[in-house]
């Protein structure tokens, strides 16, 4: 999943989801992909259980073994495990420099942390999958400030989640507290992972 570099509107239209936020393909072809697409199969429970599975995958860019280790991690916790999970995608360094507006997709935002672009507290970060917490400092290092990509996202982003914050003068955010599932945007049914996972 993570080095997935095919058609997004393919992916998109397996799941009828925009999953890699664009979903203009949606609009013009809302049906599955391939030959067989437009026919109506019934699916059963499992089938709709493992498609939720595989889109989270998709939308965060995360290999299986990666996933089953956060899903691992979740169970462990004390909470609602789906929520959980969620949390812990959510706390990914790629999501949130995403969340921050540093990047149009997760791709990009998990390019510009592998080319060390990015740094949490000072220091520079280089794992996409790094464990953000609450209280980092997440900025853009000095030496890529001026990079004109870099330098026209951090000074026209916004962040519209209640749970960071942007100061564009320094190029640098804040993780504020852990976000709550309403608060996560994402259309995702985490219940129906749980259950596959159960099984």
């Amino acid at each position: 999943m993570a080095v997935y570099s095919g058609p997004k509107g393919k992916i998109e239209r397996r799941f009828n989801d925009s999953v890699f936020g664009s979903g203009k393909v949606l609009k013009k072809k809302n049906y599955p992909p391939g030959q067989h697409g437009k026919l109506r199969r019934k699916k059963t429970s499992y089938a709709y259980q493992l498609m939720e599975k595989q889109k989270v995958k998709h939308m965060y860019g995360l290999l299986e073994k990666q996933f089953k280790n956060l899903f691992s991690l979740a169970v462990k916790k004390k909470g609602v495990t789906g929520e959980l999970l969620i949390q812990l995608l959510e706390s990914r360094l790629d999501n949130i420099v995403y969340r921050l507006g540093l990047a149009p997709t997760r791709k990009a935002a998990r390019q510009l942390v592998s080319h060390k672009h990015i740094t949490i507290n000072g220091l520079i970060v280089n794992i996409p999958s790094y464990k953000t917490s609450v209280g980092d400092i997440v900025g853009v290092r000095e030496r890529s400030a001026s990079i004109e990509i870099i330098k026209e996202k951090a000074s026209t982003s916004f962040t519209k989640h209640a749970w960071l914050e942007w100061d564009k003068n320094v190029m640098k955010g804040k993780i504020l507290f852990q976000p709550s599932r309403a608060e996560i945007p994402e259309n995702i049914k985490e219940q129906s992972i749980v259950e596959l996972y159960s099984k």
